[in-house]
């Protein structure tokens, strides 16, 4: 089933990925997780850069990939990428903090009325088509110029260079219905690993992590799918051992669409 699960991860027309610190006999390892609404594969590894992701996405994946602005996902070859404006809008507000010089405040609220307006833009449903393009046109330009200008700031620099990196990944979810501007389904997906690493302490070996990234995929994808794991496992376990034949991962069921 976790094979099963990895490929038809990477098959997603979109795919959500996100990374946490582990633990493994003490010392620093990475819980990457791969995750669209169907289900959800948990890789552990002692990489938080490309290794990790190679061994992974084993080919060019044909999709957009959904993440945080995290260099290490660079390195994959997807069709489309959509980074998270919601981790963009909470950089502004860290910054807000302990920056007031007045270029920043302009920069951050003009950062933040076009990513707002970005928003506003996929959620009506009243535009012509040749507008609603001429609208994301203007969006582009509007980020470009941002991106482009010359500023004395640190933090406006630095971020004005982010987006002219990343200017094709911020806008992506206005030409797919199916994409969203945030990566909250993959930190939702993270979540639950995150309260078991501060409960158990991580694992004590490379098989213990190992068999923990199986675990934890097989429960959390059956749960997406809407089924009980703690009676779907043991009766697949039942049937493996009576016919040695490991019955089908189950589909989602017709309540969870």
């Amino acid at each position: 089933w976790y094979e099963q699960i990895a490929r038809e991860a990477r098959k997603s027309a979109v795919l959500h990925a996100d990374e946490t610190g582990w633990r493994v006999n003490g010392l620093s390892y990475w819980l990457w997780c791969f995750a669209n609404p169907d289900l959800c594969y948990y890789l552990i590894d002692r990489s938080r850069g490309s290794p990790a992701l190679e061994r992974f996405f084993i080919e060019a994946f044909d999709g957009v990939l959904v993440t945080d602005f995290w260099s290490a996902y660079n390195a994959v070859v997807a069709d489309e990428r959509q980074c998270c404006l919601a981790h963009l809008l909470r950089e502004l507000e860290k910054v807000d903090q302990h920056n007031d010089s007045a270029e920043w405040k302009a920069f951050a609220k003009k950062l933040r009325r076009l990513i707002r307006d970005g928003i506003r833009l996929r959620k009506r449903p009243d535009f012509e088509p040749a507008n609603y393009e001429s609208r994301i046109r203007r969006m582009d330009q509007r980020l470009m110029d941002m991106a482009r200008g010359e500023y004395v700031d640190a933090d406006a620099r630095r971020l004005a260079r982010r987006l002219l990196k990343h200017s094709d990944q911020l806008f992506t979810f206005l030409d797919y219905p199916a994409v969203p501007y945030d990566n909250n389904l993959a930190e939702r997906m993270i979540r639950p690993a995150v309260i078991l690493r501060k409960n158990s302490q991580s694992n004590r070996s490379e098989k213990g992590a190992a068999t923990q990234g199986v675990l934890m995929s097989i429960y959390r994808t059956l749960k997406l799918r809407g089924h009980d794991p703690l009676k779907v496992i043991p009766k697949a376990l039942r049937t493996y051992l009576s016919t040695s034949t490991l019955p089908s991962l189950p589909r989602k069921t017709a309540a969870n669409g």
